[in-house]
């Protein structure tokens, strides 16, 4: 879980850094924020407390 953080973290600081740039590369910003998107969502589930359907399984 640990490396997931990180991984969103580093996504994080590469999408801050394309924007910065001053000829930012529409595509490249949109693919970074997809990759961060499904870290965020992968993420999410493995915090989120379980639920009532996945505990009567």
């Amino acid at each position: 879980m640990f490396r997931l953080l990180e991984r969103h973290q580093k996504l994080d600081l590469l999408l801050a850094r394309a924007r910065a740039r001053r000829f930012a590369d529409p595509a490249e910003i949109a693919g970074l924020r997809k990759r961060k998107t499904r870290l965020r969502n992968r993420l999410a589930r493995l915090f989120a407390p379980p639920t009532a359907c996945a505990a009567s399984l």
